[in-house]
């Protein structure tokens, strides 16, 4: 007997054997529909067991799937648990997603923007591991801002305010919650078929008409390498695009961090800036790029997303947003009570301000978290004086660490060693948006 559990004279027969799955994968073949489905419902109900299905995944690491297996595999995650649907609220529903970065806040001003044009954006979202950071760990730095909302309170909001972003149920694609835990402890993280049936089968049980990926590469994502980007953000666009949900995708450059902060707090105020007409460059490129994109999907290509950020549109719909999970707009945000600041040992231009190591670094500040269950220090983290391409005199801040305890600058630098350089020519300008990727 292959499965994970000892046969029994009165047990079902199972119609598949997990091996012989294996094989099939392992010797480059693709696994059928039905075989695989098993797989995947097998594993949900621990029929099969965690060492046959990191088998599986290593096989798939090593050997792939076309794109008839990731969409059944997908669909088979979907199925292992509730879909959401939104039918009944009377609008296009357009939800965002990025594969995470070091300072990549986005969400915060793009979902009440979009909502601001009378879209409704449900965005389920999770929390930080590592160096990337969570959405709802920089929500939660917002005095009373809870993340746990049922479906008839996200309905609601979805309905009054029209945007919400909040914690997903654990009823959404159960099967992934397995299958992302093993991958984690297995080396199987990085293969592209299974991150994108991850990512797609919540997004699609999440019930949204349409959505748009941000899909990063360089120092700071998740997928370092452009090519292998532009593969996830493709196959994540066909597994939409086949599921019914209208599906475009961005592919956006992780090198250097986004905006001037990196933590929670102070991505929120930096957040809040943009949403008043003001923030850095890239984050305001960025969100107005994405919003675009989303409205766009939802039938409103010519909508002038510049103006609702400069009119205070955008902002109503983030004060009601926060309101109505009980957060309170215009309480403090929590401050450290430390702070190290480091300067320039001489004049020159900054060339290199790399993604990851500032990443790591927050999180050695206590911005992130280690373990699921840590919990994240609201104002850790870590702002930014100045990025790539400006000219730099000697003892110009170039950045400043905060923490709550004194003690953790000192690990926090050793990640940064090498992290940054001053030269003399300034680097060649790379665009933020690389490009556009459609099915």
């Amino acid at each position: 007997m292959s499965g994970g559990t000892q046969n029994t004279p009165d047990a079902a027969v199972e119609p598949f054997d997990a091996v012989d799955v294996i094989r099939t994968k392992r010797d480059h073949g693709a696994v059928p529909e039905d075989a695989l489905r098993w797989m995947i419902d097998a594993y949900t109900r621990e029929y099969v067991a965690d060492s046959q299905m990191a088998a599986f995944a290593m096989a798939v690491l090593l050997n792939g799937m076309n794109r008839d297996e990731i969409r059944v595999m997908t669909d088979a995650m979907i199925a292992s648990g509730e879909r959401m649907s939104f039918a009944g609220l009377g609008k296009r529903t357009v939800d965002k997603h990025s594969t995470g970065g070091v300072g990549d806040k986005i969400t915060l001003p793009l979902a009440p923007l979009v909502a601001a044009f009378g879209v409704a954006v449900p965005q389920l979202s999770g929390r930080g591991l590592g160096h990337t950071g969570g959405t709802l760990d920089k929500l939660e730095s917002i005095p009373g801002w809870r993340a746990a909302l049922s479906n008839d309170e996200m309905f609601a909001q979805l309905r009054d305010v029209g945007a919400v972003i909040c914690a997903a149920g654990s009823g959404l694609a159960p099967a992934d919650k397995r299958l992302y835990a093993l991958r984690d402890v297995t080396g199987t993280v990085e293969a592209i078929p299974l991150i994108a049936s991850s990512i797609m089968s919540k997004k699609i049980a999440e019930g949204t008409d349409a959505l748009v990926l941000d899909v990063k590469f360089g120092s700071g994502a998740f997928m370092r390498d452009v090519d292998k980007a532009r593969e996830l953000a493709r196959t994540m666009v066909a597994l939409g695009t086949d599921s019914g949900v209208a599906t475009t995708a961005l592919l956006t450059d992780m090198n250097t961090p986004l905006g001037l902060t990196i933590g929670n707090a102070n991505e929120v105020r930096e957040s809040v800036e943009v949403l008043a007409g003001g923030g850095p460059a890239d984050i305001v490129e960025l969100t107005v790029a994405l919003a675009r994109e989303m409205l766009a999907l939802a039938g409103q290509p010519d909508a002038d997303v510049e103006a609702a950020l400069r009119d205070g549109r955008a902002m109503d719909a983030w004060r009601e947003m926060i309101r109505a999970q009980d957060g309170d707009p215009d309480a403090p945000l929590p401050t450290p009570r430390e702070t190290h600041t480091v300067v320039a040992a001489r004049n020159g231009v900054l060339t290199r301000m790399e993604a990851l190591p500032f990443g790591i670094a927050a999180w050695r500040l206590g911005a992130g978290r280690a373990r699921a269950q840590d919990p994240v220090i609201h104002a850790a983290g870590i702002d930014l004086h100045v990025k790539p391409g400006a000219s730099i005199v000697a003892g110009q801040p170039l950045f400043t660490l905060l923490a709550d305890d004194d003690k953790r600058f000192e690990r926090a630098l050793d990640a940064l060693e090498g992290a940054w350089e001053i030269g003399t020519d300034a680097p060649a300008s790379t665009p933020l948006v690389l490009e556009r990727i459609t099915a």
